[in-house]
């Protein structure tokens, strides 16, 4: 076996590729300031960046889970590679021919399995490529044909032909200096009564590449009739291939993916194809497995959970295309991006839609979405009869618990109001009040279910707009939200001057969600009158996630829009968000009167008559004493 790489060579090796090119093949960075670059970590899950690289001193580094190093690191961490196979690599990648001590280079040394294996799928790849061309594959050829593509489209995915016989890339392979356990183990080989044969035999092949574009596994679709196999036939799970772990096309796809934060999800090779023959450049599928937990993280990182990400997937119009949208609704919330599905005309998959209908046909179909959540919901509801005052009432029964499951209490609130109007309820408030109180009762039960203060992964941080970057995604022009920021920044920097009276304060008197979140995390950490010199590290801590932490932190430092910070302008800052809950409690209880109408029970009229005027009594005095009447 070969020794230890030369020093000089590893050194080479590591100034040759700049990091954060390098860096760049698996995530999308942007520029963080002081030449820095940042991006999401690909080693831990998290919702902002705190993955940072600096290409000038060549090296990055995680603040949330302290991974750091080189490009060589870098590429050993992410692909799990040990140090020599890591370096191997990048000196491939750069042209670089290196020198090994103890014997001095050997250019058919042992190197590292993951490496062989890649390798072994490389000239394999080009193998298939080759083969395309022979008389045999005519049947192959026939095929791409049929659906629409030329042999410059087959060249630009790579697509091959697999060899009907039994071995004739076993053989190529091991003349190209592969053992039969190295062909075993890649997957391209598998055990027959006479030793290893070819896995794949007689089929199109499409090269399933990584994010960095190595070719590590192949899709095969079956030609002929007298193949017993399965239509389409997958490389098995490997070293190197995990189809959990892998997106067809995302090589070629990563950085349209990247540039306009978006990515289309197909069902199928051949459907990639079309959609990037016909334009929609951000298409990837996955490989034989359904889309999850895995393929999110790709794409989160590449996405960079910004206000505009977009995740559009396509299905079928049939009963199985709904039901795999309706699984993929599951994971809404994993994403920070929106989700949307755009389902396809007369069951046509968008390679069909291509043939039949043109590229204009295909971009038509993903302008044309629905947002993920609003279809689920309509699934929902095509089952009841939404004529009748019972039907409408089932419907909200079933749709309901759906959008309490939605964790970001702004997300909530809006497809609340939607759900409203999907069921023609026209008293949205009731709608919204149904949700709020079925996710309050599942925090009562302690399930992992829907919190107000539990944000997806979309957080209301992320639809902010560029230009505002210190405020949630609402009207903070609004004098109300507005009201309760300066009382919120009161509370964590001046605690003194607004308890007690604020720890009285519920939560629903904050009508933007990220404000009550807030408030709901002091209460946690003791409320206002425990402000102690370590209240907002403890607030911090109540916080339920580093959305609300992130806000808490921003409400603790900026300045309070008034010169002097005394009771007095603390006492308006809360008879002003007080009274505001107080008028809004009116304004319902006047709604309820009118539906009442005037042969309402006698004792609930006076019951809610007597509400009101209690409440215009407390408002007239809030609006006559001030703090006083608090």
């Amino acid at each position: 076996m070969a020794g230890r790489i030369n020093d000089d060579d590893v050194k080479a090796v590591r100034d040759a590729l700049p990091i954060d090119a390098v860096v760049s093949e698996y995530l999308q960075l942007r520029n963080a300031g002081g030449g820095n670059l940042k991006g999401l970590c690909p080693f831990h899950d998290e919702k902002t960046p705190s993955f940072q690289v600096s290409p000038s001193k060549g090296f990055f580094h995680c603040f949330g889970c302290q991974e750091g190093g080189d490009v060589i690191t870098f590429v050993r961490k992410i692909d799990h590679l040990s140090f020599s196979e890591a370096v191997e690599r990048l000196a491939a990648q750069a042209g670089i021919t290196l020198r090994y001590e103890e014997g001095g280079y050997n250019p058919t040394h042992q190197r590292g399995e993951r490496i062989r294996l890649v390798e072994a799928h490389k000239i394999a790849a080009q193998f298939y490529v080759e083969q395309l061309d022979s008389p045999e594959a005519e049947i192959a050829r026939k095929f791409l044909a049929e659906r629409g593509f030329d042999q410059a489209a087959a060249q630009h995915f790579g697509v091959g032909y697999s060899p009907a016989g039994w071995d004739h890339l076993t053989r190529y392979l091991r003349g190209k200096g592969f053992s039969d356990k190295e062909l075993t183990l890649s997957g391209l080989s598998q055990e027959g009564r006479r030793g290893p044969i070819d896995r794949f035999r007689g089929r199109l092949m499409w090269p399933i590449r990584d994010i960095s574009g190595e070719v590590v596994g192949f899709g095969a679709r079956k030609l002929r009739d007298d193949d017993n196999g399965p239509k389409y036939l997958n490389t098995p799970e490997t070293a190197i291939y995990k189809k959990s772990h892998v997106l067809y096309g995302i090589d070629l796809a990563k950085k349209d993916i990247a540039k306009s934060s978006r990515a289309v999800v197909v069902e199928g090779y051949t459907d990639v194809m079309a959609c990037h023959l016909a334009g929609v450049t951000t298409a990837i599928a996955t490989c034989g497995t359904a889309f999850g937990g895995d393929h999110i993280k790709i794409l989160r990182r590449l996405l960079m959970d910004n206000a505009t990400a977009e995740v559009i997937f396509t299905f079928d119009g049939d009963a199985a295309g709904q039901k795999a949208a309706l699984r993929a609704f599951e994971d809404d919330q994993k994403f920070a991006a929106e989700t949307s599905i755009a389902i396809t005309p007369g069951g046509m998959d968008p390679c069909e839609l291509r043939l039949a209908e043109g590229d204009e046909a295909v971009q038509q179909l993903v302008r044309s979405r629905t947002p993920l959540f609003e279809f689920a919901i309509r699934q929902i509801v095509k089952r009841h009869n939404l004529d009748t005052p019972a039907g409408r009432a089932a419907a909200l029964d079933e749709a309901a618990p759906i959008v309490a499951n939605i964790k970001n209490i702004a997300i909530q609130h809006e497809s609340a109001v939607q759900l409203a109007g999907i069921l023609g309820i026209l008293d949205e408030q009731f709608v919204v009040k149904r949700v709020a109180q079925l996710a309050r009762w599942a925090r009562e039960r302690g399930s992992r279910g829907p919190a107000p203060a539990r944000a997806r992964a979309r957080t209301y941080e992320t639809v902010a707009a560029p230009a505002a970057p210190a405020g949630p995604a609402l009207n903070l022009r609004s004098p109300a939200h507005r009201t309760e920021r300066e009382l919120l920044k009161l509370a964590l920097q001046h605690p003194a001057l607004v308890s007690p009276a604020f720890d009285a304060y519920g939560v629903d008197e904050f009508t933007a969600p990220p404000y009550a979140a807030v408030r709901s995390a002091i209460e946690e950490a003791g409320g206002a009158a425990q402000g102690t010199s370590d209240y907002v590290a403890r607030v911090r801590d109540a916080a339920p996630d580093d959305t609300v932490r992130a806000m808490v932190t921003e409400l603790a430092v900026e300045a309070i829009h008034s010169k002097t910070v005394d009771e007095t302008y603390a006492g308006v800052q809360l008879v002003q968000v007080r009274l505001r809950a107080v008028d809004r409690r009116i304004r319902d209880i006047q709604g309820t009167l009118t539906r009442l109408g005037p042969h309402a029970a006698p004792e609930q009229l006076a019951a809610v008559q007597n509400e009101l005027w209690v409440l215009q009594q407390y408002a007239q005095s809030l609006r006559n004493r001030g703090a006083d009447a608090l």
